[in-house]
């Protein structure tokens, strides 16, 4: 067999239509919780003249002036936001960095580059690949994948591309190479499915400086092993989305609220003896595995940046400061599905196959076969003209 080499394909040539990370411009347009965005509305719609421009923090890109055309599939005002009375737009679900979905207010006019092409595809058949930020020797995966709309936020501060797994709305479309199914249907002598590849890559993707590598495989029960594994990984990153199970770990295993977490709990300790996690002064959940309070991504430990993003403090008189009185019960459920999560997580990358004396298929046989180079029309959002988008001031925008 031959070893495998740094000619190992990018997911970059494998699923070649990407988009770079949200900027948000402004953190007070997330939230853990829907009222809090709420809240914060009403807040600065209440505001006028230099108070309403404070709050609103304007950018170079957004301003309260400018004028956009509202974000596909949302029914948000498109007037400038100096003149905005109305009610709160209808929040939703942001995956705002690996394993933390929190909400968003879906105004165009409130952030500074939310990536129009991928709110196009985001339906209820969609996934978004989303590559993880290089960090040299830190442990975590190189690729997740989420159901809910992906900011890219990375805790290595270097975010990666998101990648939908499908090029038009309701499935249609398999962001693919051209070619690259038909290559490998071939070697393995049975037909590729389009489903399959990006289940391989979060079984098999490895980080490295020049972008996510996914090793491919030319025996066929490589390919379908990994596979299978990369799909019960994509079940439980994706919490049941698409039809899938909720993520439960068997009886016995599972997590409970063993003390009343505190109305506002201050840090995190892990009892490694006892299997628990310790919530501020007097919280305790258990049983919590070790693999999941020492599930790290780009270097980070997820718990503890989970809760960070819950009970930092803010600055005294800015939107961000709205939130919470005390800990909402929602948290708490969101935290033991976490754990559960991250614990499977950790156990299913344990499963990942030894790829170190594989028979690979390399960039140069992509090459050959004509995958490589991928068309330039394969990189470029695919054209999705059968909805209506409102442009600025409510005219019609064109695609």
């Amino acid at each position: 067999m031959r070893p495998v080499t740094d000619d190992v394909p990018l997911l970059d040539d494998l699923m070649p239509w990407s988009v770079a990370p949200l900027r948000l411009g402004r953190p007070w347009v997330v939230a853990p919780d829907a009222r809090t965005l709420r809240a914060r509305w009403d807040a600065l719609v209440q505001a006028g003249g230099d108070e309403r421009e404070t709050l609103f923090r304007p950018s170079r890109a957004r301003t309260l002036t400018s004028a956009v055309a509202a974000l596909p599939g949302q029914r948000t005002g498109t007037a400038r936001f100096a003149r905005e009375t109305g009610p709160c737009p209808e929040p939703v679900r942001l995956a705002h960095g690996p394993f933390d979905e929190q909400w968003l207010l879906p105004d165009h006019r409130l952030l500074d580059a939310a990536r129009p092409e991928l709110w196009r595809v985001a339906d209820g058949r969609q996934l978004f690949a989303v590559e993880q930020g290089y960090v040299p020797q830190a442990p975590g995966p190189a690729l997740l994948v989420t159901a809910a709309l992906p900011d890219g936020r990375s805790p290595a501060g270097r975010p990666g591309r998101i990648r939908p797994l499908y090029r038009r709305p309701g499935g249609r479309e398999p962001n693919v190479a051209p070619g690259l199914l038909e290559l490998l249907g071939a070697r393995y002598g049975r037909p590729a499915a389009p489903e399959e590849l990006p289940a391989w890559a979060l079984a098999a993707a490895r980080p490295s400086p020049g972008g996510c590598t996914v090793p491919l495989p030319a025996d066929a029960a490589v390919w379908a092993a990994g596979v299978a594994l990369g799909r019960r990984m994509a079940e439980v990153q994706s919490r049941g989305a698409r039809g899938g199970a909720r993520p439960r770990l068997p009886g016995g295993r599972r997590p409970y609220v063993r003390a009343a977490l505190p109305e506002r709990p201050r840090g995190l300790v892990y009892d490694a003896e006892g299997e628990a996690l310790l919530v501020g002064d007097g919280g305790r959940i258990a049983p919590v595995p070790a693999g999941a309070w020492e599930y790290r991504v780009g270097g980070g430990r997820v718990l503890e940046l989970w809760f960070a993003h819950r009970t930092a403090p803010a600055e005294p008189g800015t939107l961000e400061a709205i939130g919470p009185a005390a800990w909402p019960p929602e948290w708490t459920s969101e935290l033991l599905e976490l754990i559960t999560v991250l614990a499977l997580q950790s156990e299913l990358e344990a499963e990942r196959p030894d790829l170190s004396g594989m028979e690979p298929v390399t960039r140069a046989d992509l090459r050959a076969a004509g995958v490589l180079p991928v068309p330039d029309a394969a990189r470029r959002p695919a054209s999705v003209l059968d909805r209506t988008e409102e442009g600025p001031e409510g005219q019609l925008a064109l695609l």
